[in-house]
């Protein structure tokens, strides 16, 4: 056989390999329901996981279920998937704490979310607020720091888990404006804004979809945003570091995740779908509406997003020394 046979023949075998892999992630489909875990109770994890779950059931034909497994920070819910089947039939709603924060956190992981899970998309990313309860008395950033200082010990602050970044938000304040404040950690944003609202815990950060119908009903006031800028539906709130704490940003992040070792054409299959999600105009208007931007990356950024946010959290824990209470 010449040369140019041979090359020709390899030419033909290789692109039919590339046409046989493109038509696998095109008809890969699950065989039985789909779970979607939610390491996290009542928050936008959870809002996020239900959103996508009925139409992301419409694209791949079965069932989506959306289950909430909290606990140890996000642990308990990432770890579940990091052990299933790699079979593309158990999914995760992941966030900061069980994917960066927790790695420095924790003295001990069960699972490493580099390898043992697998990305598929970083769907959102948002700014948290700094919230208090009217009866506190607190009317400012500037107004807190003081009665804070004046009173150590005395305030409180809740978290909607340990790990999140509503946990570290508060312990970065905490190291820099030099002030005793007691953590309260909470099983999910629901139970750390029942308490906030009813005055049993008086100030903490949360994302603005978990607290925007609080503050439009003046259950709650919004005393500042962890961004680099303000949001757009509150111009009057003032940032962090507009509030006299230079360099001061931290931002919730919420992605798609599955177990590690999952084949890629099922991973490109679930990237394509929740994508195309993620992008449709009433899904993206929602989730504006709750002061998200939707980033909708490729797996390859959101592993690398992963890879940077690790040491930086690690920084944090470090330099404040937070503890998993």
């Amino acid at each position: 056989m010449s040369s140019s046979i041979r090359r020709a023949t390899l030419s033909v075998f290789c692109s039919g390999l590339a046409l046989a892999g493109s038509a696998f992630a095109q008809d890969w489909s699950p065989t039985k329901p789909v779970r979607i875990i939610v390491p996290i109770v009542g928050s936008t994890n959870d809002v996020l996981a239900r959103i996508v779950a009925p139409k992301l059931s419409e694209a791949i034909g079965q069932p989506v279920v959306v289950e909430n497994k909290p606990g140890a920070g996000g642990n308990i819910g990432a770890d579940l998937v990091a052990k299933a089947a790699p079979d593309g039939h158990t999914l995760l709603v992941g966030y900061n704490g069980p994917l960066a924060i927790n790695v420095s956190l924790f003295e001990k992981m069960p699972y490493d979310p580099l390898k043992d899970l697998a990305t598929i998309t970083l769907a959102v990313k948002s700014p948290q607020y700094l919230v208090t309860n009217p009866a506190s008395g607190i009317t400012s950033v500037k107004d807190f720091v003081a009665k804070a200082k004046a009173a150590p010990g005395k305030y409180s602050y809740a978290s909607i888990a340990v790990g999140s970044a509503s946990h570290l938000t508060m312990e970065m304040l905490k190291t820099a404006a030099d002030i005793q404040v007691t953590h309260v950690p909470y099983r999910g944003t629901g139970p750390a804004l029942i308490d906030l609202v009813g005055g049993n815990v008086p100030i903490g950060f949360f994302v603005p979809g978990n607290v925007q119908q609080f503050a439009k009903e003046g259950r709650v006031i919004l005393l500042a945003s962890s961004g680099l800028k303000r949001f757009p539906g509150t111009p009057n709130v003032p940032t962090m570091i507009e509030s006299g704490f230079p360099d001061f940003e931290a931002s919730s992040w919420i992605g798609f995740l599955t177990t590690g070792g999952t084949p890629r054409p099922i991973i490109d299959r679930y990237h394509r779908e929740i994508v195309k999600i993620l992008n449709t105009p009433e899904v993206r208007d929602k989730l504006r509406d709750m002061e998200f931007e939707v980033t909708a990356t490729t797996p390859e950024q959101f592993t690398a997003w992963i890879r940077s946010e690790i040491p930086r959290w690690g920084k944090v824990i470090k330099a404040t020394g937070a503890k998993a209470d």
